[in-house]
């Protein structure tokens, strides 16, 4: 896997564990980690199903 550029949740306070992203071009994917363990485990997602995803909390964000 290539060095990944990861970004922080801008809706993490802070301290807290924050949900970090990277975009990956050589897999044309999302990665997505915990802050608390970054090297642990990292979810693979397509970018279509990430946008979905966010798209999906956005909507329940806006419920609550």
């Amino acid at each position: 896997m290539p060095t990944l550029t990861w970004q922080k949740s801008s809706y993490c306070p802070e301290g807290n564990s924050c949900v970090h992203v990277a975009g990956d071009p050589a897999a044309r994917a999302v990665r997505i980690t915990e802050s608390g363990d970054p090297r642990g485990a990292i979810l693979t997602a397509a970018p279509a199903a990430f946008r979905s995803l966010l798209r999906t909390l956005k909507k329940e964000q806006d419920r609550d």
